[in-house]
């Protein structure tokens, strides 16, 4: 089972993780809150997850422009 990393902002490919039997709190997820589960976390038919992070230039982007938190996407 992989693990891939997206940017929620912009759909960078951040990263993927490979390693089998990583439990929740490994990955930090017991950290979130349920609905930040259900907005960040999917699941495919092959049963690899996809988490939707954030980049480090959208990140960035964020810090320069705090107004852009308004936004769904950055790339407008």
């Amino acid at each position: 089972m992989a693990i891939h990393y997206q940017c929620r902002h912009c759909g960078k490919h951040v990263g993927r993780l490979d390693q089998n039997g990583l439990t929740a709190e490994q990955l930090g997820f017991h950290e979130l809150s349920a609905e930040e589960r259900q907005t960040m976390i999917e699941y495919d038919k092959q049963g690899e997850i996809h988490v939707k992070t954030i980049c480090e230039d959208c990140h960035e982007a964020l810090e320069r422009n705090p107004d852009y938190y308004a936004l769904h996407s950055l790339i407008q």
